[in-house]
Order: structure tokens, then C-alpha cells, then sequence
């Protein structure tokens, strides 16, 4: 089984000592816009309605639920749209009841309307001329009760299917985010260790996690809410139109405003939301780092200058945040501002109409409740293109990590060695991390079953290349490698990785218990199997002398047990995982002179019938190794045993010569 040792084996290699690789490039700019290959700083989205038909998209699986949505939401605006009729015809009721009760019983409505003509009141016999009056009657409270039961009723209805609709589509949603963020961990495990090389963690962090909430709330709000406002304007401009078209004219002046509005405003907010969400992963990128190295920045007397590093980001943040929120918020105001210029329109010309007979008054006063609801969906969906704009700008980060290229996949039908010896054999291999920039190239070496190979060389000579590539962490660009005859291609990556154990120079330890984090590299191990690995790495000694033993919790930061104990800690659960290959990258670096003569020890039992392959800086701790690769610029420029490379008084006695003068060995 492999464990996190291996993982990570990437972390600690020649990536960090190339000057020219994918780190290098990437540390020697700090400045937001090269930070992410999502929505970059200073550009909108770079595909904005392909990405917003692929986020309508994530509700294909769930065709019944959105018909409900659908369903409810059409019912619910059928009956807010028609409510305001009867409000009208209630205020008809009223007005014409308050007209009628002092006229003469003994006349009638045409009689009432000749009268006020031959008085020359045109404009009164009018307004009684377009009402529907009974001389003498007065309020006709039975059906002024009927149609106000009615409107509450249809109010009552739309109310709750309006809750309906948005408690169905808040469990698709919330279903629809899992899913996705499933398949975002999952695209996690399936991306090379050459996509995390240029990318911080805080980066990638804020796609996982700020984004997606993001497209949630996008998803929760704003797809139901333009389905709603939409179908709410359509039904009240036909209403509108119904009751007035000369009103309903004036009130359609308010969509092309809007809609330059919306269009012009809209795009400007896009573009900075874009920049508000990457500096969002700067920001978290730079946290990241503060935390994770606050130890170090603390030993140097950097937090000065760390604090100044993160007050830029944290300026370009608020930079971006400011103009997207200040230029997103300019639409609403210019909305309202259009919505009123409407009304006084409406009020002046339903005036008009109403005193010329030309319309009741409880006609205009449904028509103005329409141009009052007509407007705030509209400002609805102004307000909605805010939210929209940064959802889109976040989807489509979260797409490009999905769509980001994979590692290549594994053999449909693995081939396995007939026995794993630990034989492994480089055959002309070349490696560079960036194309053009050779690395390794045509290497050619065979370990041979149970030796161990030390790997020396200076900062930068592929050492740590050479173990990632055996453990596939990268793909060669030219020759193969083969473990006991198979090549490792021919395996899945899980089959190769479970008979490699790797300990690394950077110690992971997992928040858990000390035997919780031995068991790791072999989760059906008993306890007493822990605890023989943990005797045999020497990490017993020290483990019985806390006062929970194995059940001591490690903090998430390893903080309460010291370096040299972490590193103990992940050579027990190597010893445990018990490999037939075994990989080692400066696994003693961070101990001190005492404990490394135990862990030399363990190492020495741990190495015994196993191929191992050692990188080491300190010479003196590969002096017994079967055989030592001198490697520079990714070739091996010498090989042999310690002495027979003392002899040679070639790279090896140089390096060995420096350190000796140097004190290190």
C-alpha cells in the first residue's frame, strides 16, 4: 500500500534546486496575473455564455426536479401576474359604490351620464360612462369580499409555490455542488504533480473551496430567480397591454434603458470580478505560506516583510473587491432611476386616460401596480447580473481545473512481474520538466536486487528526478524503466507505487495519533505489528515516554514532537508498509547526530533484502552502499563503491573532499 510519504515525493525533489524549472519561473513573480491559468487579473471570463450553458448544463441530471421548478414557478407567477386585475376591479367596486349611493334610484346609468353632458361636465360623464354603475346602491361589500378572498387566496398560492420551488431547487442544488465537488477531489487525484508545480497551494485552494461556494450560491439564486423574473415580465407586459397599450408603451421605455444598462455596466463588473476572485487565491496563496512556514519566517525575523508581502496582496484584493462591487452597484441605482422616470410617465398619462373615460380608475390603478412590479423584476435581474458575473467568473475556474490535462491513464490490463526481486533497470531515459530544457538524458543504469544505490551530486544534478521518475510521479520523454523485467508503464500506478516505500527529507505527518500515522503504510496492521516497526526505527523509545504513548495526538502542524521525531515517525510506517523497493531522499537529514545513529541502524535493517536507493548530501551516510551514482546535470558522471570512487579522485573525491574540509562528514 502506499502512503503519503509517497505522494508528495515530488515536494522535496530537483524541482526546488533547478533554477530554470517550473518553480523558478513561477517564484520569481510574485505579482497576481501570472498567479492560476482561471480568470485571470484584468481579463472577464474568457468564454462567458459557453461557460454558462455548461453550468445550466450541471442540471441535466435532474430533468423532473427542474420540470417541478418550472412547474411551480410558471403556476406561481400566473397567479401574482393576474392578482393585481383584481385589486383593480376591488378598487372599481369601491369607487363606484362611493359614485352610485347618492345618485337617484329612480335613474340609470345612461340617464346619470345625459345629465352631467347637458350640464357641459364632459369629463365627469366621462369618468361615469367607463364605470359600471346602479344608481342608489352603494358598496357591494359581498363582492368586494369575494374578490378580496380571492386575491389573498392567489397572493397565498403564489407564495407558496414560490417556497416550494426554491425548497426543490435549493436540494438540487446542494446535491449538484456535491457532486461537483466530488469530482473536483477526484480531478485532484487524476491531475501530474507538473499541474501543483506551477500553481500555488493557496491557488488551487481557492478554486476547491471559494469558487465553488460561489457557483453554489449562483446556482441557488440566480438560474431560479431569472427564470422567475423573466416569466414574471412577460406576463405583465401582456397584462399591461391588456388593460392600456398607449400605457404599456410608456412602460416598455424602461427595457432598452435597462438593457444598456445591464449590457455596458455588466461587462465592466465581469471584468473586475475576474480579477476580485484571483486575487482572492493570491490572498489565500500567501496565508498558505505565512502558516504553513511560520516557524521559519519567525527564526529569520521575516514577519516584517511577510506582513508587507501580505498587505499587497491583501491591497490588491481590496482593490478588485472595491471597483467590482462599486461598478456591480451602479446598477441598481440606474435601474431605479428609470423605474421612476417610468412611473411619473404612467401616472401622467393613466391620469389623462382615466378622466377622459378612457379607462376605469381601478384599471389604472392595476396598471400602475403592474409598471411597480414590471420594474422590480427587471431591477431583480440587474441586481441577479452581479451575482451572475462573479459565478461565471468562478465556474469557469473550476472548469479549467476539471478540463486541465491528466496524468496519462493507466493500462487497461496490467502486467505484473512474476516476482518483485526489486531488480530496476534505467534504459536511455530523458526527462526535462520544461520541453527545450533537457534535464536528464539517454541514462542508462541497472540496481540490482537488495543492493542499495546512493545517489549524490550537486543542487540541481536530477537526484530526486531520478526516484520520481521510477515512482512515475512524471513521464518520460524518451527510454523506459523497468522493475524485475516489466515496464512500470505496463503497471497502473497504484500495482507500482504499493510495492515502493519512499521516505521523505520534508516529514507529513497526518492530525491523528502517533500509531494512527504508523498504520498508514499498512492499514490492516495490528497493533503489535505497529509497535515491532515502531521498536525496530526507534521511534518506541521515545514514544514511551509521552504520556499517551501511541495515542499521543500529533498536532496538525507536528508542533508538540520535534523534527527528528516526525522523521522517525514516517520511517516506522515505511518499515511497516514493508516494500519491496524502498526510497529514501535525505530521510536523516533532520535528526540530530544521536538519534541518526539509531535511525542509520534501522535504516541498515530496513534496507536488508530490499532495493534501496538513498539521496544523500552527507556523505558519511552512504559510505556502505553497494554502489554510488555521482550524478551532474542529470548524468551519471561517475559510479562505483566509496573507495573505488575515492581512488578515482574524480566528482565523488571532490564533493567528498569539500565536505571533509567543511566539517559535514
Amino acid at each position: 500500500m502506499s502512503h503519503p510519504d509517497q505522494s508528495t515525493g515530488a515536494e522535496a525533489g530537483d524541482r526546488r534546486e533547478l533554477p530554470d524549472g517550473p518553480d523558478g519561473e513561477f517564484e520569481g513573480n510574485d505579482d497576481i496575473e501570472v498567479l492560476g491559468e482561471g480568470v485571470a487579473p484584468g481579463k472577464k471570463a474568457k468564454h462567458f455564455w459557453p461557460t454558462v450553458r455548461r453550468m445550466a448544463g450541471l442540471f441535466a441530471g435532474h430533468r423532473f426536479g427542474m420540470i417541478l421548478v418550472t412547474t411551480f414557478i410558471t403556476v406561481s407567477v400566473v397567479l401574482a401576474v393576474l392578482a393585481p386585475q383584481y385589486v383593480g376591479r376591488a378598487t372599481d367596486v369601491v369607487f363606484a359604490g362611493v359614485l352610485q349611493r347618492d345618485l337617484p334610484t329612480d335613474s340609470t346609468q345612461a340617464d346619470v351620464v345625459s345629465g352631467l353632458r347637458a350640464e357641459g361636465n364632459d369629463s365627469l360623464a366621462d369618468v361615469f360612462a367607463a364605470m359600471d354603475l346602479v344608481p342608489g346602491q352603494g358598496i357591494d361589500f359581498h363582492r368586494l369580499g369575494m374578490l378580496i378572498i380571492l386575491v389573498l387566496a392567489m397572493y397565498a398560492g403564489a407564495s407558496i409555490l414560490q417556497w416550494a420551488q426554491g425548497w426543490v431547487l435549493n436540494k438540487i442544488s446542494v446535491v449538484i455542488i456535491r457532486d461537483l465537488r466530488e469530482n473536483v477531489e477526484t480531478k485532484l487525484h487524476r491531475l501530474p504533480l507538473s499541474y501543483f508545480d506551477t500553481r500555488r497551494r493557496g491557488e488551487v485552494m481557492s478554486r476547491v473551496t471559494n469558487d465553488v461556494d460561489n457557483v453554489q450560491t449562483t446556482l441557488q439564486q440566480t438560474f431560479s430567480s431569472l427564470l422567475e423574473s423573466t416569466m414574471r415580465v412577460l406576463g405583465i407586459v401582456i397584462m399591461m397591454f391588456i388593460l392600456s397599450w398607449q400605457l404599456a408603451l410608456v412602460a416598455l421605455i424602461a427595457l432598452p434603458l435597462s438593457a444598456v444598462a445591464a449590457g455596458v455596466v455588466g461587462s465592466r463588473a465581469q471584468k473586475h470580478f475576474g480579477r476580485q476572485w484571483a486575487a482572492t487565491g493570491a490572498l489565500n496563496g500567501q496565508i498558505e505560506e505565512d502558516f504553513s512556514g511560520h516557524r521559519l519566517v519567525t527564526i529569520f525575523g521575516r514577519e516584517e516583510s511577510m506582513a508587507d508581502a501580505f498587505d499587497e496582496r491583501n491591497d490588491h484584493l481590496y482593490e478588485a473587491s472595491f471597483k467590482a462591487q462599486f461598478v456591480s452597484g451602479t446598477i441598481m441605482p440606474i435601474m431605479q432611476f428609470v423605474s421612476w422616470l417610468s412611473y411619473v410617465g404612467i401616472a401622467v398619462v393613466g391620469g389623462l386616460r382615466v378622466i377622459s373615460g378612457q379607462m376605469t380608475l381601478g384599471a389604472a390603478t392595476a396598471f400602475i401596480q403592474y409598471s411597480r412590479e414590471f420594474t422590480q423584476p427587471l431591477s431583480q435581474v440587474a441586481g441577479m447580473a452581479t451575482q451572475l458575473q462573479s459565478g461565471v467568473a468562478s465556474a469557469e475556474r473550476v472548469f479549467e481545473l476539471l478540463d486541465a490535462d491528466e496524468q496519462e491513464p493507466d493500462p487497461a490490463v496490467a502486467q505484473l512481474p512474476a516476482e518483485t526481486e526489486g531488480r530496476v533497470r534505467f534504459e536511455d531515459v530523458s526527462f526535462s520538466y520544461t520541453p527545450g530544457v533537457p534535464l536528464i538524458e539517454e541514462l542508462s543504469f541497472e540496481a540490482h536486487p537488495g543492493h542499495t544505490v546512493a545517489i549524490v551530486g550537486p543542487t540541481g544534478a536530477g537526484k530526486t528526478t531520478l526516484v520520481n521518475l521510477v515512482m512515475r510521479f512524471y513521464e518520460l520523454d524518451a527510454g523506459r524503466i523497468t522493475l524485475d523485467g516489466t515496464d512500470i508503464t505496463a503497471m497502473t500506478r497504484g500495482q507500482l507505487r504499493s510495492r515502493v516505500g519512499m521516505v521523505l527529507q520534508d516529514a507529513w505527518l497526518f492530525e491523528g495519533t502517533i500509531r494512527e500515522n504508523i498504520r498508514y503504510g499498512r492499514l490492516d496492521a495490528t497493533d503489535e505489528e505497529i509497535e515491532a516497526a515502531a521498536v525496530a526505527t526507534s521511534v518506541d523509545r521515545f514514544v514511551r515516554s509521552l504520556p499517551d504513548g501511541y495515542e499521543t495526538v500529533i498536532e496538525d502542524d507536528g508542533g508538540n514532537i520535534s523534527a527528528g521525531e516526525r522523521q522517525l515517525i514516517t520511517i516506522a510506517r515505511a518499515f511497516l508498509a514493508a516494500p519491496a523497493l524502498l526510497i529514501l531522499d535525505e530521510a536523516t537529514s533532520s535528526v540530530d547526530t544521536r538519534t541518526e545513529v539509531a535511525v542509520q541502524k534501522a535504516m541498515a535493517a530496513l534496507r536488508e533484502g530490499r532495493t534501496s536507493f538513498v539521496i544523500a548530501h552527507r556523505l558519511s551516510t552512504i559510505r556502505d552502499a553497494d554502489t554510488i551514482l555521482v550524478m551532474n546535470e542529470g548524468r551519471i558522471v561517475e559510479q562505483g563503491d566509496h573507495e573505488t570512487l575515492l581512488e578515482q579522485r574524480g566528482a565523488y573525491w571532490d564533493l567528498y573532499r569539500s565536505q571533509f574540509q567543511e566539517g559535514k562528514v
